[in-house]
């Protein structure tokens, strides 16, 4: 398409960019460019514009932008063709059923890492009344918050290295409702809990992406996602060895730990929990069968 074509220029001659228009000249833009869900992209962009949703979008297809809507939107078609990620664009992703704020301080929450919060409803179920459960590498807190909106009754601890991920998250803690009974502390995995009563449940989902395989990444995520939540070390498993040490410390007794991974890392990890003495060690798979989840109970 030529610049005349384009959204950029508005002109009262021209024949009127509608969203039903708009929409189908972002899209081709979008699919030529290399965008893997085109329309679905250029759908959430301009809901987010207009303050809809996609539903809307379509009983609204005749609706003529405003001057100020085809500039709002044109900015975030701008920096979208620039690989930055459609939810920081939004400042929100979904997970879990609810909305969590999300920026470039914080890792873009995935479907995948909904199967760590199931497994934690799910050891938790015994205990459903009262418990406390850690979550370490919290991120925009969409584990430790998703846990506590089922289990209103526990109480969640999280950490974080990044003082700014802590930021994101406590803001996610009053946005979904639940700030009384979730705590954020920025540090180094256990040390900002140091002096706190053990835990029954410690949920992990760190870095685990081995060191040279990050920069191979697409540029959506290698420019613009926390290289702190994405860079595991030379094979990608430095802070699982960590946590798989050092855990023990922090749970009470047949307490357990809950650690998300790589799809190819299953029987690594679970060969250092067993020779860590970790009892009933095991793999769950993800919605795409793929090994995402390893647990066992504290030796």
């Amino acid at each position: 398409m030529t610049s005349q074509d384009s959204p950029a220029t508005v002109s009262p001659r021209t024949e009127p960019w509608t969203v039903r228009r708009v929409l189908a000249w972002v899209t081709e833009d979008f699919a030529s460019r290399g965008v893997e869900t085109p329309r679905l992209e250029a759908e959430l962009l301009l809901a987010h514009v207009l303050g809809a949703n996609r539903i809307q979008l379509i009983v609204d297809r005749d609706r003529p932008l405003t001057a100020h809507e085809l500039g709002a939107y044109r900015a975030l078609v701008t920096r979208r063709r620039n690989h930055e990620p459609v939810a920081y664009l939004r400042k929100e992703r979904e997970f879990y059923g609810h909305d969590f704020e999300v920026d470039a301080r914080v890792l873009i929450p995935r479907p995948d890492t909904e199967t760590l919060v199931e497994v934690a409803l799910k050891r938790s179920q015994e205990r459903y009344l009262f418990g406390r459960l850690l979550d370490v590498c919290t991120g925009s807190g969409n584990v430790a918050l998703s846990f506590a909106k089922e289990r209103p009754t526990w109480q969640v601890l999280a950490t974080d290295l990044s003082s700014d991920a802590i930021a994101v998250a406590s803001r996610n803690a009053v946005r979904l409702g639940v700030a009384w009974n979730v705590s954020f502390f920025a540090g180094d995995l256990f040390d900002p809990v140091k002096g706190q009563p053990r835990f029954h449940l410690i949920t992990a989902n760190p870095p685990y992406i081995p060191s040279e395989q990050v920069d191979q990444l697409s540029p959506s995520i290698r420019n613009h996602e926390p290289r702190l939540a994405l860079d595991g070390g030379q094979d990608g498993l430095d802070l699982i060895r960590r946590l798989i040490h050092d855990a023990p410390s922090w749970l009470e007794q047949g307490g357990e730990l809950a650690l998300e991974m790589a799809c190819d890392q299953g029987s690594r990890v679970v060969e250092m929990m067993t020779r860590n003495g970790w009892q009933d060690v095991q793999i769950v798979r993800d919605l795409g069968q793929r090994d995402r989840v390893v647990r066992g109970i504290r030796p």
